[in-house]
């Protein structure tokens, strides 16, 4: 499926970990490095990948041995480790960078001229192969290399191309989202406690409430109106209900949120 030998991650964190159990789950024939710095996570990364998995303490190590080389670190880390690995780095490999809010110009800049550069941003729900995950190129990456990243990412959920002007934008939505949701499961678990549900029932029906709704908007295909509406019934509980979120603005605090992730994405940047 994929025409590469061999994949190493710079940083070992929850995303990475995520990436490399769905290449593995996959069984995509792939050869997989990471480099982590700390010598806890490296142990548990070692007892996480005991065979499938060469883990290391050396960025430019783990760089030099890839073909296609993801950069799964925090962005306040991307000046120092570029530093460090940008020998290593040839226009023949390509690199895939899942750092929030840094622009493929950026990475560019520190690296060779002629390097392949592919943005990312994918969530969470990845490390349980239910992620979202949005790819844009660089300036020198081709269809080719799209075409692979968005394979990478498709093992861990699903992956859509956008425009890298879009990217503050995914940041916010579904980047970030995952929090929002899980914030969303507390106040609905939290309200059947007050209303007299012992807890271990509320977190039940939250859960399978969010997760019920949101599968019915996948596999139906309809839009969120259409079935919430066939939920609101004249005079009933949830248009009384709905006129509640109404009055607290919902809808305009959710999207204020996104709107908020999206700016501190842009801040990270320096935009």
């Amino acid at each position: 499926m994929m025409n590469i030998r061999k994949i190493a991650f710079i940083g070992g964190g929850n995303m990475a970990e995520a990436i490399m159990r769905g290449l593995l789950r996959e069984d995509v024939g792939v050869g997989i490095c990471v480099a982590e710095i700390s010598p806890k996570r490296r142990d548990e990364l070692t007892k996480m990948f005991p065979k499938n998995v060469r883990i290391v303490a050396d960025a430019a190590e783990a760089a030099q041995w890839g073909e296609v080389i993801v950069l799964a670190i925090k962005p306040q880390q991307a000046d120092s480790v570029l530093d460090l690995i940008e020998r290593a780095i040839t226009p023949d490999k390509l690199v895939i960078s899942i750092m929030a809010g840094i622009p493929t110009t950026k990475i560019e800049a520190n690296l060779v001229p002629g390097c392949r550069v592919i943005r990312a941003m994918p969530n969470t729900p990845a490390l349980i192969g239910a992620g979202a995950t949005a790819v844009c190129p660089g300036r020198k990456a081709n269809a080719d290399d799209l075409d692979l990243a968005r394979q990478v990412f498709a093992m861990t959920g699903i992956a859509v191309s956008v425009d890298e002007k879009l990217m503050d934008a995914v940041t916010g939505l579904s980047g970030s989202g995952p929090a929002y949701v899980f914030t969303f499961i507390e106040a609905l678990s939290d309200a059947g406690v007050k209303n007299g549900l012992p807890r271990d029932v509320a977190s039940q029906l939250a859960v399978q409430t969010v997760l019920g709704a949101a599968r019915m908007v996948a596999e139906t295909g309809e839009h969120p109106a259409l079935l919430k509406e066939k939920v609101t019934s004249p005079g009933g509980t949830t248009i009384a209900a709905l006129h509640a979120l109404e009055i607290g603005c919902f809808r305009g605090i959710v999207m204020n949120a996104v709107e908020t992730a999206c700016l501190k994405s842009k801040d990270l940047a320096g935009k």
